[in-house]
């Protein structure tokens, strides 16, 4: 249980992002402030869900991913609508166009998982994502390393994690 509860963390810190509505959410009651405070709250439930790898969890945690999709610039509810896909066991042209939409908007772990995809089947294909992932601001700072963010993956699609 540690070992999710500090994925959980790093996810929900370190790689959340947020989202970027064009206006001031810093301006306490605000309606942009409450509608930011709102996706935030949806994203973190909804991690905390996938968290648990209950599937009892998995159609609240869908919803809220998907609430949280019609704000998000950043590309993390689209890559968490992923990461359910594949537990789902869903089509992989399915998962694969929720993961683009997330690399679309660079989202770097969505990017690194593309690369693990492609990896086996398509070389070329996963060393291109790869080298997307190296230009990203992350990837330039350090944290998370290509490496790291590939341990991240594997933790949320592999199964009893």
């Amino acid at each position: 249980m540690n070992k999710r509860m500090i994925i959980g963390a790093l996810l929900s810190l370190g790689l959340a992002g947020c989202a970027t509505h064009g206006c001031d959410t810093s301006q306490a009651g605000s309606a942009c402030r409450v509608d930011y405070l709102l996706y935030q709250n949806d994203m973190l439930q909804a991690k905390l869900l996938l968290n648990e790898r209950r599937p009892e969890n998995d159609e609240l945690a869908s919803a809220l991913l998907e609430r949280a999709a019609r704000d998000d610039t950043t590309g993390e509810a689209a890559f968490y609508q992923a990461i359910l896909l594949v537990r789902q066991n869903a089509s992989p042209a399915l998962v694969d166009d929720k993961l683009n939409d997330a690399a679309d908007a660079n989202y770097p772990l969505a990017i690194a998982l593309l690369a693990q995809r492609a990896g086996t089947q398509d070389p070329d294909k996963a060393s291109a994502y790869r080298a997307r992932y190296d230009k990203l601001d992350v990837a330039t700072s350090g944290y998370p390393s290509f490496p790291q963010a590939l341990i991240v993956v594997n933790q949320l699609v592999s199964p009893g994690n």
